[in-house]
């Protein structure tokens, strides 16, 4: 099969195309072969190392963790799968490889793919739609009339957590560029701050929840537009020790997660306030969730641009300068 690998972790090279074995089906696993994959930060920051301590890969590595596809053939024990199934999946950690024609997938990762929406559409949804689920009914355990702010809504996370936020009942607050404002708009913020223009710390107060995606000055910012009891929770850093329990990381690591995450630890204890980061993981029961939404219409994906799978190396790169409205597809098959 055709794919895109890296050999080495390194923020400069480019993928590299090749072929490769089709992947050996395990008993508990499907083989998808792959229509279209989703693009994000995470594939970049794998490339770069970023997060060579915290997953360690094995090379040649194929990248990409969102794919739609079709399942073409079925383990011996897998029993909620068939072939010619249309399913959806972010694979989870050491499993990835969705810049490829095929990937072999453990069923509890997969769902099957919402019928009211395209391959390309459905690859966009996984790992974004997976860590809004987590962060606000797992982390935070949202509400109906509480207040959530969300940064940078045009993204492709803040997107699908307008979305969800406002499924559940909340007030939703984020921050865009004042081009984008229609599109949030479009998807339900009640709040809207040009982040250009305006310091969202000074507008916004009494949050129940924080959605952070963005450095560590906006992280500290944003624990002080919180109430007391409120919650932070950051996908962009830094990595605590709950992370690392749950991870199974070593004590080492436990202790470096320690320092890195205690300054801002101590600033939200200061303020009564708590902290959280969060890693996403794969989970194909909370997919189907998410897949139910989406046929409800709860929940549309948005995507700013599908390249040709000749063309990974540019939707990589697009995705890295940060400019991209919802998410970035490549099609594949």
């Amino acid at each position: 099969m055709k794919a895109f690998i890296i050999n080495r972790y390194s923020k400069t090279d480019k993928l590299q195309f090749t072929e490769l074995p089709e992947p050996v089906v395990k008993e508990n696993e499907v083989l998808v072969q792959i229509h279209s994959a989703g693009v994000n930060q995470l594939d970049a920051k794998i490339k770069s190392g970023d997060f060579k301590l915290l997953l360690p890969y094995k090379f040649p590595l194929v990248l990409g963790h969102d794919v739609a596809g079709i399942v073409t053939k079925v383990g011996a024990k897998v029993s909620r799968f068939k072939v010619g199934d249309a399913v959806f999946a972010r694979p989870a950690d050491y499993s990835i490889g969705t810049f490829a024609e095929y990937i072999a997938i453990n069923e509890k990762d997969i769902a099957l793919k919402p019928k009211n929406i395209s391959m390309e559409e459905a690859a966009s949804i996984p790992l974004v739609a997976l860590t809004v689920w987590q962060a606000f009914i797992e982390k935070a355990n949202l509400k109906k009339g509480q207040k959530v702010f969300i940064q940078a809504g045009a993204g492709g996370v803040g997107t699908i957590a307008i979305q969800l936020a406002k499924h559940l009942g909340a007030t939703v607050a984020t921050t865009t560029s004042s081009t984008n404002f229609d599109l949030v708009k479009s998807l339900g913020a009640d709040v809207i701050i040009d982040y250009k223009k305006d310091d969202f710390e000074k507008i916004l107060q009494d949050y129940d929840v924080v959605l952070n995606s963005q450095d560590g000055e906006t992280l500290e910012k944003s624990l002080k537009v919180l109430k007391p009891g409120g919650k932070v929770i950051s996908i962009s850093g830094p990595p605590d020790v709950s992370f690392a329990k749950e991870a199974g990381l070593s004590w080492l690591m436990k202790l470096v997660l320690f320092f890195l995450s205690n300054k801002v630890k101590r600033k939200a204890k200061q303020l009564n306030v708590g902290y959280s980061f969060l890693f996403m993981r794969a989970d194909g029961k909370q997919l189907g969730e998410i897949s139910s939404l989406i046929e409800k219409g709860a929940i549309r994906p948005v995507i700013d641009t599908i390249f040709s799978f000749e063309q990974t190396n540019e939707a990589l790169s697009y995705v890295e300068s940060g400019r991209s409205k919802g998410k970035v597809v490549i099609k594949i098959k």
